[in-house]
């Protein structure tokens, strides 16, 4: 079974993908959203408060699309940053202190309610920036399944002692390990050096042909062990990279898999031999 995942960003955030796209990055996520139609793919959209609050006309028909499941993405994807920084250094929260999470949840949750009549059940942070504070606060706020950070090995959603649920990413990342828009292989490798960055797919970065097919292999590996994809393609790295084309490739084989959406899973959660495809 495959859980299939999507960041989207409010234009404001000013990121390094929004500076090298031509097209605001919701609208990248209307086009993948089409795509996902096309081929009849589930998929759990993680969008920031903000791009409610600040683009909800250009937002609303992925909201109305019957495949997309909404999940939050925090208020305003960590800013200022210098204000999480100092949390960080503080604390040990780059999410700040459990008060400040929490409004952050509340904020988000409520505008998708307003916008779309829907209560969410799913999260993410930006930047899968899990905090010490992050079960409980979500867990106080309804949400029954967390999706941070990246772990090859997770094979299924774990119970935390809150009662919420977390399940770590198992398919190797686009943004980080795709070559495209500033991140040139000159970029990553200083990046990579100043930070000292890997996650648990290393530190290695790809063009967008090497890194499908390791995706296509990755998936048929997981399906041979019963074991539930959790896979993020970001609409707006699909594009940067090939226009969709790598995207559409993966979409047409998940097409001809089981699907889930990340809220689904909670439900789930206490049969797991049904995930089995």
């Amino acid at each position: 079974m495959i859980c299939l995942s999507a960041d989207i960003h409010h234009s404001s955030l000013r990121t390094g993908n929004q500076a090298h796209s031509d097209l605001p990055e919701v609208q990248t996520a209307v086009l993948f959203a089409r795509l996902l139609a096309r081929y009849q793919v589930q998929a759990t959209y993680f969008i920031s408060g903000k791009t409610f609050a600040e683009e909800w006309e250009q937002l609303a028909p992925i909201c109305d699309e019957p495949l997309i499941e909404i999940g939050g993405h925090t208020w305003d994807c960590f800013e200022p940053q210098l204000w999480h920084r100092f949390w960080n250094k503080a604390t040990g929260s780059y999410n700040g202190p459990a008060w400040y999470q929490k409004r952050d949840v509340e904020k988000t949750v409520a505008i998708i309610e307003a916008k779309t009549g829907k209560r969410i059940r799913s999260w993410r942070n930006h930047m899968y920036m899990h905090g010490p504070h992050t079960e409980k606060v979500l867990a106080s706020c309804g949400i029954q399944i967390c999706s941070d950070g990246v772990k090859r090995r997770a094979v299924a959603p774990e119970q935390h002692a809150s009662g919420i649920l977390n399940f770590p990413l198992n398919i190797i990342p686009d943004h980080e390990h795709l070559y495209h828009a500033e991140r040139t292989p000159e970029w990553v490798a200083q990046w990579v050096k100043r930070y000292d960055w890997s996650d648990d797919f290393g530190s290695e970065s790809y063009d967008i042909e090497t890194w499908t097919e390791m995706v296509l292999a990755q998936l048929k590996a997981n399906e041979a062990r019963g074991i539930v994809s959790n896979l993020i393609l970001h609409p707006i790295t699909m594009y940067l990279c090939d226009g969709f084309r790598s995207a559409e490739r993966i979409l047409q084989y998940i097409a001809t898999r089981s699907q889930v959406q990340m809220g689904s899973l909670a439900e789930l959660h206490s049969a797991p031999e049904s995930w089995v495809a």
